[in-house]
């Protein structure tokens, strides 16, 4: 087990040093120049020059990735070129407003999709199934933005029970702030339930299918019981991938969403970040959301064993 989560762990950390290498890569060799979109066209040739160096656009590309790198592991992400704020403060405040926007947008596709992959999976071949899997489907062909617009018409222009967009902040008190992410949360959460609804709803049917689950409806268990005792607990293995791949998709899916609501999170940094090319914001927060994405699928690895016994046992 110990060499189990010893080879995770490297090959964490090996994807995590291969997508900073990509990343620095992509972005440093983007065209333009940070030090020149700061002071304009007309600024004069020198002045974009001594702002070049002070920012360290002049140093070697090997230089200003190690530098990065160092930075990284020491807490140090640097300082924005446009804002001249601290990198770590802005990402800190825009994770402030992601981070429970993804976790609210996470619990309601988790709640929506398992009840309606059970609810389908459960009456399989009949109507309530097919309505259910053709919602589904629908909800996997609606754009979350345009779902967003959606909800903004009906729940904040007619029927007055949400604000358009905006986030009043946490000093206003938490169910002020909830209320403002709760549209959003939505408008992410409604593709990610339809996809896993359908997930859920083909694992189980395909472990109802497996001999256990026979042997234990022969030996006198009801559907209800061994769906919950036997089935569902087998089932989720694809589910849990599933989940784990949506939240790293649902803190990265938030560019879009947040620039619709008008909210302050880490997504609508990233869009101003590459408006005003700050790179470093645009490194550090692309970094960041790798990493997530990468841990994710770490957390995953470690959810398997625990879930599945048969996995423990093969795990040295």
């Amino acid at each position: 087990m110990s060499l189990f989560l010893l080879r995770r762990m490297v090959a964490f950390l090996a994807t995590l040093a291969g997508a900073s290498f990509v990343i620095f890569v992509v972005l440093d060799i983007l065209p333009g120049n940070a030090a020149l979109t700061i002071l304009g066209p007309d600024a004069p040739q020198s002045a974009v020059a001594a702002l070049s160096h002070k920012l360290g656009l002049d140093q070697p590309a090997p230089t200003r990735y190690f530098n990065w790198i160092f930075g990284l592991l020491s807490g140090d992400l640097g300082v924005s070129y446009a804002y001249d704020t601290p990198v770590a403060q802005l990402i800190l405040g825009g994770l402030s407003v992601s981070l429970p926007l993804a976790v609210m947008a996470m619990a309601l596709t988790t709640l929506i999709a398992l009840s309606l992959g059970i609810f389908a999976a459960a009456r399989h071949n009949t109507l309530l199934d097919t309505g259910v899997m053709t919602l589904s489907q629908l909800g996997i062909a609606i754009p979350n933005f345009w779902l967003a617009i959606l909800l903004i018409l009906l729940f904040a222009v007619h029927l007055h029970w949400f604000s358009a967009g905006g986030f009043p902040g946490w000093g206003e008190g938490p169910l002020l702030a909830l209320r403002a992410l709760f549209l959003p949360a939505v408008a992410l959460a409604m593709v990610q339930a339809a996809i896993l609804a359908r997930v859920t709803r083909s694992s189980i049917l395909e472990v109802m299918r497996e001999d256990f689950v026979r042997t234990a409806r022969a030996k006198g268990l009801t559907w209800r019981a061994a769906l919950w005792r036997h089935v569902l607990r087998n089932a989720m293995i694809p589910v849990v991938t599933i989940i784990g791949l949506q939240f790293g998709n649902l803190i990265a899916g938030t560019v879009v969403i947040e620039n619709v609501f008008y909210l302050p999170g880490l997504g609508r940094l990233i869009f101003q970040a590459i408006n005003n090319r700050d790179l470093i914001v645009v490194r550090d927060c692309v970094m960041l959301l790798a990493g997530f994405v990468v841990a994710m699928n770490f957390v995953i690895d470690i959810a398997y064993v625990a879930i599945d016994p048969r996995l423990k046992a093969q795990a040295p």
